[in-house]
């Protein structure tokens, strides 16, 4: 990465509204015993101050949400091996509801952008670039019901009507007026869920079949709640303020609660997501001043010992705090944030061309190289394509974005006591 400086009116008003609150993203491991349903160790991802929402499984092992840096809402990817985060775009816009397309490596999400354009993007995993896929409707909120089709909610007046597109041959056809946000696949199916607010007495979780149109009715919503996922294709789970409900299909007569989450800080859940193994549960939710508060200083406490913890050592918690130095230190680059990236290293850090050409000694030269780069590379991107880390070294194979042209690089980090010390480029 470093190697080559060396070398909608609607929505917006819906996006105002959520910005102002603290939302934050929690992570439960459920236990399902006969009809009783239990969430346990509960866990905030994002701990930051601002807007985190919106979150889905990308696979087993990382999860995505939308989360704020720097004024703006951006695509976050947390890793919850090594309990790290870090960030998949660096658009001039605003990137909401974060998706995985099936069977690509890439994932797709609704852009805000500055002049005021809302589309739906897909974005390439591999270096970020973004496309448009559908280029003709202001698409608020989404789900892929396959590869090929896009069933959404999109922003006509003062309504949100339902479309289903299919992006193959670039059609899209209205199905439903008056929805709600939520879109999931109802498992075991080739169905789609969402609410219908055509009665506004009472909202309804109905289903749709993409390919004819057809809906059918499910259930009643929570009084004014239009946040659902599903846990299987029986059980529906959904919230209301600090109350967790679920909702299993031919066995209750109505929600039963499952969990108060007043007690995790939670004020309000604006939005759930389960894994597909129906085992971890992502919830977005307001949380209390006083939780923030605590996150805030759990989360000091926990950056003091990163830096002055010894890093030499092969365990899996040590090996964990040097790749989370490495990737925070990533994530400055990429926002070319001069001193948050020279936070990382340590007053007497050399960087090196491979094997052994002395380029930078001392912070102070390195600063005033990376200070003029970053501010004549507005386009600068790096992303790790693959990384091994070996006791304190990290290595990481990099494909870096810089004044249009895509470069690709090794760079070698060897961190000691909490600080990046030397750095090996090689070409």
């Amino acid at each position: 990465m470093k190697f080559i400086y060396f070398l909608s009116s609607f929505f917006i008003g819906i996006l105002c509204v959520n910005a102002q609150s603290n939302t934050e993203i929690f992570l439960y491991d459920i236990e399902t015993k006969s009809s009783k349903i239990e969430l346990k160790n509960a866990k905030n991802l994002s701990n930051n101050e601002g807007y985190d929402n919106q979150p889905s499984f990308l696979n087993d092992r990382y999860i995505l949400f939308a989360s704020t840096r720097n004024g703006q809402t951006d695509i976050a990817k947390y890793d919850m091996r090594y309990d790290s985060k870090s960030w998949l775009n660096f658009s001039e816009g605003g990137e909401y509801t974060p998706l995985k397309i099936p069977n690509k490596s890439e994932i797709s999400a609704v852009r805000l952008d500055k002049d005021g354009k809302q589309r739906l993007y897909s974005y390439n995993m591999s270096n970020g670039s973004s496309t448009e896929i559908i280029a003709d409707l202001v698409v608020a909120y989404y789900n892929w019901f396959d590869d090929n089709t896009i069933v959404s909610a999109v922003i006509e007046g003062d309504d949100l009507n339902l479309y289903v597109t299919n992006i193959q041959d670039g059609t899209s056809r209205k199905y439903v007026t008056k929805v709600g946000r939520s879109f999931h696949r109802i498992p075991n199916s080739n169905l789609m869920s969402f609410i219908s607010k055509e009665n506004k007495n009472q909202w309804q979780i109905k289903s749709l079949n993409p390919k004819t149109g057809v809906t059918k009715v499910i259930a009643n919503t929570l009084t004014d709640v239009e946040d659902i996922c599903w846990l299987d294709d029986k059980t529906i789970f959904s919230g209301k303020d600090n109350l967790l409900y679920k909702l299993t299909l031919r066995r209750d007569n109505d929600w039963k609660q499952v969990k108060d989450l007043s007690s995790d800080g939670i004020t309000k859940i604006t939005r759930l997501s389960t894994n597909p193994e129906s085992n971890k549960l992502l919830i977005a939710g307001d949380i209390t001043a006083a939780a923030s508060q605590t996150e805030t200083e759990e989360s000091t406490t926990e950056n003091q010992t990163t830096e002055t913890e010894d890093s030499s050592t092969e365990s899996t918690s040590e090996v964990s705090k040097v790749e989370i130095i490495v990737q925070r230190n990533l994530d400055a680059y990429n926002a070319r944030n001069i001193d948050a990236f020279m936070a990382d290293y340590a007053d007497d850090i050399k960087t090196y061309a491979y094997p052994n050409t002395l380029r930078t000694d001392g912070k102070d030269a390195m600063r005033k190289g990376y200070s003029e780069w970053f501010e004549n590379t507005k386009d600068l991107r790096a992303f790790v394509k693959k990384r091994i880390v070996i006791g304190n070294k990290v290595i990481d194979e990099e494909q870096v974005t810089a004044n249009g042209q895509i470069f690709n690089a090794v760079a070698i980090y060897e961190v000691e006591n909490g600080k990046i010390t030397k750095v090996t480029f090689i070409q």
